[in-house]
């Protein structure tokens, strides 16, 4: 009788194990499924909303763009550095219920041309007023986040017939030239944008700028040893994946995704911020200043890392200077991540409004 009952007692045990080691290998399954396709689903939910990529030729050039159903007035939107349109895709199928959204590709990102000539803020901003009056033909609301906050400011500065609205999402104004972001302790941008963009120009390793700035990453040292993790996944996922967008497999998708969309990006565009050429023949001043649409500014909280470097897009002091050339704007903070919309999409999605509305009632 014992025997018995010991040997059900160990059916119960190795059945439990069994159950655990089910549940355990389905949801590693489903996290490494998520690490590799969060992003892909994000972006079929844009087209499943009816977004549709399509192309025009402005000026010589190739402007890659996504548009959105016509349900209301139009909204243009501009990307950050070493990303794409795509990057918007969590918040383009809500935008899209109330606007007539326009994403591009900024220059030597996504399909659009990749020129090293062009990899201008002058150039690129003229190029996108040029697309606006080619592909949407009436006003419309500008938003742009990072590097694609200050070309949205100077579309907004040079096109205020049709600029109706601005939404500025943590650009970094006054901490974007390379003397601005050595200041001090330095910059998190220098270290983990600017200079390996500089170093694959310069060294041309002969290997895909994914890896290369796995390697070189300032942020990925903060990893401590899953750095060289970061490194092994991307390397591999390159080699076996060359045309496609980088993910690493078993590392939290949100803590590289900022080389999701490397496999895009021309490096040649992240060394013109090192030089300081993009921002060539722009005064940043001058620029904020001659804005006449209302603007939101959103701007991230700042913080600095334990080696004193900033960790933000800019300083509350180069915040503030903002607002207050910018004859009308209101700045938000939040606690979040440079990437608002990504983060916070509720939040972005209530500037754009409000943005909307306060241009409508000018």
């Amino acid at each position: 009788m014992a025997a018995k009952k010991k040997g059900h007692a160990l059916m119960i045990l190795g059945t439990t194990l069994l159950v655990i080691a089910v549940v355990a290998a389905t949801a590693l399954l489903a996290y490494r499924d998520g690490n590799l396709h969060s992003d892909e689903r994000l972006i079929a939910k844009a087209h499943e909303a009816g977004f549709t990529e399509k192309q025009l030729q402005v000026d010589g050039a190739t402007i890659n763009y996504a548009e959105g159903p016509n349900n209301g007035p139009a909204l243009l939107l501009i990307h950050g550095q070493s990303t794409e349109w795509e990057d918007y895709a969590k918040v383009l199928p809500e935008l899209a219920k109330s606007y007539h959204v326009f994403a591009v590709d900024c220059f030597g990102h996504g399909e659009s041309t990749h020129d090293a000539s062009l990899y201008r803020c002058s150039a690129i901003g003229d190029a996108i007023i040029n697309f606006a009056h080619l592909a949407i033909g009436e006003p419309y609301a500008v938003s742009g986040h990072s590097s694609g906050g200050i070309l949205a400011a100077y579309i907004a500065a040079n096109d205020t017939d049709n600029a109706s609205a601005c939404v500025l999402e943590d650009p970094p104004f006054f901490n974007v030239l390379p003397e601005e972001v050595r200041e001090g302790k330095g910059s998190f941008v220098w270290f983990d944008g600017y200079v390996p963009a500089h170093e694959y120009i310069t060294e041309k390793p002969g290997e895909p700028y994914a890896v290369f700035y796995a390697e070189r990453s300032y942020l990925f040292t903060l990893f401590g040893e899953l750095k060289d993790e970061v490194i092994r996944e991307t390397r591999a996922w390159c080699e076996n994946h060359p045309n496609d967008h980088i993910v690493t497999p078993w590392i939290p998708h949100d803590w590289t995704r900022g080389m999701y969309f490397m496999d895009d990006f021309d490096p040649e565009f992240g060394n013109t911020f090192f030089s300081g050429s993009w921002l060539e023949g722009v005064d940043q001043t001058s620029l904020l200043k001659a804005i006449d649409c209302p603007t939101i500014y959103l701007k991230a909280e700042t913080s600095h890392g334990k080696d004193g470097v900033l960790y933000a897009a800019n300083t509350d002091e180069d915040a503030a200077r903002v607002t207050e050339l910018i004859p009308n704007c209101e700045m938000r903070t939040i606690k979040s991540g440079h990437n608002i919309h990504y983060e916070k999409p509720d939040f972005f999605i209530e500037a754009i409004h409000d943005a909307q509305e306060a241009g409508n009632a000018k």
